[in-house]
């Protein structure tokens, strides 16, 4: 490939005029051998490009401590192999629906509302950070070696969030400093002030949006008026909350916009192409309002997005009509557009999961959870070192005294009590003397909005009328912790007729062939589940996600072993299908 440049009216390849059809793939959310199969169909749609966030919480889950962190270097090569360009975004904040907007735990925990700004703490992390990531990108750089990477964003919609002129330079000089040599750019709502906040002199502005493309390049125009015009999120569906009614739009419609970006001549990457699945438990959370301060709105595990190609890989309507809009801005005339890769593998029928063993959630924390940490208030997540999880608080209330309410100041996220084993409801009038227990569940830290970053867990205390209650004992049971090889075989597991509770099961499903397929619970509450060692996710019966998807490559011929943390209590059938 050759050199890949910003020009004073469109993007040049050589000094040839070029159009960026890129479509968003984000690899963390796509099972790696399926990599291959959704970049094909991204070519197949027509596009040239694909674009991917970098979350830095997936890969540096402790300071210092990096977790396949190589991860986007096998991505880009998958890219390059499928014969399309890639545009890298590494944050170091992504948003993206994403846990903490792709911040670590560790980080926002420590810095609080330094993360995103000029501060020399935060900006040290992030230079060890980019120092591990970024050779990756650098060895990949279009040019005379012909690597696939044309563009890395600096930040991500920073002005939504803040107006540090200085942080967005330092990023800028970190990258270059790193050897990112291709065009920078920043990306951000058509709106002013997001424009001024967001954008840097001499660095490509791009804008996000969903229709009004002709309005929306007038702002940035107003901002830039050379240098190539881009959508740089045409977001042509939407995600889901918890408890909401599931996104759609309208297939038409989104073509129709689309067909908008690219009759005003500019460049777009389709926001999602696919979305695929936020496995492991990483979905984020939204907080509702005009200022995103409001009530807490946890993002499903599915990012299916409504996409064009949809979370099992599948082309819909969306995808046919996009074809037909792309196939009229090729660089040349494609032979009908290459055609679909074949079809992943399906599940050849449904099969039941027989969940035989059971085990209460007191002793799973027995077997795998942290070492009890004794504190006068209770700690929040972030100060137990927690990312993903649940967090035991136990703390006792002092007798004889007279019934009051039992509540909790600054819970995050949901909390199920028992008082003396007997389980309750906060608010609930409380006599002392009595032991509580707390189980407190995060459901996504928030991922964009002045509220990103913040703590987990019990921030405030546990008030019995209005007292605080103190001497609290905290015992977190990680996500992670299932990761680990043969931790779940540690676990005193018993028959799972003694259950119906909150706990862990296991059990097995077998299949004939392994192949995409849908997991089913049918009655049971909230948890989350793992096929072979592998995390679906959360499932919730609260909606509108009724099932989790299960990429293929995780089962296989035979017994498939599966866990269920139910955190709930209640319980029924779980299926594949």
């Amino acid at each position: 490939m050759g050199e890949f440049t910003v020009g004073d009216e469109d993007f040049l390849l050589d000094g040839r005029p070029v159009r960026l059809l890129s479509g968003a793939l984000h690899y963390f959310r796509v099972h790696e051998e399926q990599w291959g199969h959704r970049l094909a169909m991204l070519r197949a749609m027509g596009l040239n490009c694909v674009e991917t966030y970098v979350p830095w919480n997936l890969h540096e889950p402790e300071p210092g401590r990096y977790a396949d962190a190589d991860a986007l270097a096998r991505f880009l090569d998958a890219a390059h192999a499928a014969g399309l360009w890639a545009i890298v975004r590494p944050g170091p904040y992504i948003c993206a629906e994403w846990e903490n907007g792709g911040l670590p735990h560790w980080l926002t925990g420590r810095l609080g509302r330094r993360v995103r700004t000029d501060d020399a703490e935060y900006l040290g992390h992030v230079e060890r950070w980019f120092t591990r990531l970024l050779p990756q990108v650098v060895e990949r750089q279009s040019g005379p070696d012909g690597g696939p990477v044309i563009m890395v964003q600096v930040e991500n919609e920073y002005g939504s969030y803040g107006s540090d002129q200085g942080y967005l330079r330092h990023l800028v000089d970190l990258l270059r400093g790193c050897g990112v040599t291709v065009p920078l750019f920043t990306s951000d709502g058509p709106e002013d002030h997001m424009l001024t906040g967001g954008s840097v002199p001499g660095v490509l502005a791009t804008v996000n949006f969903g229709s009004g493309a002709r309005e929306s390049f007038e702002t940035l125009r107003r901002h830039r008026p050379t240098g190539p015009l881009m959508c740089m999120e045409f977001w042509c569906g939407w995600f889901d909350h918890w408890g909401t009614d599931h996104a759609v739009r309208n297939p038409a419609d989104a073509a129709a916009a689309l067909r908008e970006i690219l009759a005003a001549g500019a460049s777009v990457n389709v926001y999602m192409a696919h979305g695929g699945t936020s496995f492991g438990g990483w979905a984020g959370a939204n907080r509702a309002g005009d200022f995103h301060d409001g009530a807490l709105e946890p993002t499903v595990t599915s990012y299916d997005y409504d996409a064009p190609i949809d979370e099992a890989g599948r082309p819909t309507e969306k995808f046919w009509l996009f074809r037909d809009v792309l196939a009229l801005y090729q660089e040349s005339p494609l032979p009908e557009l290459p055609e679909l890769p074949p079809a992943p593998p399906a599940l050849g029928g449904p099969v039941r999961a027989e969940l035989g063993e059971w085990a209460p959630l007191g002793d799973v924390l027995e077997a795998l959870g942290d070492a009890e940490v004794d504190s006068p208030v209770p700690p929040t997540f972030e100060e137990l070192g927690v990312d993903r999880g649940v967090v035991r608080y136990r703390v006792d209330v002092p007798g004889p005294r007279a019934a009051y309410p039992l509540t909790v100041s600054g819970l995050r996220d949901l909390a199920v009590l028992y008082v003396d084993g007997v389980r309750g409801e906060l608010g609930d009038p409380v006599s002392g003397p009595a032991a509580v227990e707390l189980w407190v569940e995060s459901l996504g830290r928030v991922n964009y909005g002045p509220l990103t970053g913040e703590s987990k867990g019990i921030t405030g205390g546990v008030l019995h009328e209005r007292q605080y209650l103190h001497g609290v004992r905290a015992r977190a049971l990680r996500l992670a912790v299932f990761d680990e090889e043969g931790a779940v075989a540690k676990v005193p597991f018993r028959s799972a007729e003694a259950g119906g509770g909150p706990g862990l099961y296991r059990g097995a499903a077998k299949t004939r062939a392994p192949g995409d397929a849908r997991l089913e619970l049918p009655g049971w509450g909230r948890g989350f589940v793992w096929v072979n060692g592998f995390c679906l996710g959360r499932y919730w019966s609260a909606g509108p996600q009724r099932s989790l998807f299960v990429p293929g490559p995780v089962l296989r011929a035979g017994a498939n072993e599966v866990w269920v943390l139910e955190l709930d209590g209640a319980t029924g059938d779980v299926r594949l299908a």
